[in-house]
């Protein structure tokens, strides 16, 4: 079925549209929820909530506004984001083991398998070393401008620019 008549009849609430389309997305979603969640179980819950907000706020999508893919991509990435600012997420993290610690110590240069499920990483493999680090940061590991702007010791205004360019030239690449 073509994608464009999949999503219509995913915003007429046809049931086997959601499926596909939840099979179509699941593992790219997940992949970007845990890069932001770091927790299996929590990013398969944020996922499943992620495709019932969509399914909910279908008629918000309009393609032309943008692809559907990135339209479920940032309600995927704002619902892991706010997963961990949740009280209940910072009480389960207080008392963590190892196994936590050494994943997020361990620096990951490409992009988890799972996120590049949709092949996007051969797009930003291709990008300037600045523009990649910007995008890993604030789509990728979920961090927010600011928190990305202490973490490569940028001003905030620098870290805004460069996402819009960084992003304007990913988007030049991958309809090329």
């Amino acid at each position: 079925m073509q994608l464009e008549l999949l999503i219509e009849k995913f915003q007429q609430k046809d049931e086997k549209a959601f499926e596909a389309l939840y099979n179509m997305y699941r593992d790219s979603m997940q992949g970007v929820i845990f890069n932001i969640v770091r927790d299996q179980d929590i990013a398969e819950e944020v996922m499943q909530d992620v495709f019932i907000k969509a399914w909910h706020n279908a008629d918000n999508y309009s393609a032309k506004k943008g692809r559907f893919f990135t339209w479920i991509l940032n309600i995927a990435r704002n619902a892991a984001i706010d997963k961990t600012r949740s009280k209940n997420y910072k009480k389960s993290k207080q008392n963590l083991d190892s196994d936590f610690f050494v994943d997020i110590i361990e620096s990951n240069d490409n992009l988890d398998h799972s996120t590049d499920a949709i092949g996007i990483g051969k797009f930003v493999s291709k990008l300037a070393e600045k523009c990649k680090a910007v995008i890993e940061l604030l789509y990728f590991k979920g961090y927010t401008q600011t928190e990305a702007s202490e973490a490569l010791n940028m001003p905030i205004g620098t870290i805004k620019t460069r996402n819009r360019n960084c992003i304007n030239e990913l988007r030049n690449l991958v309809l090329n």
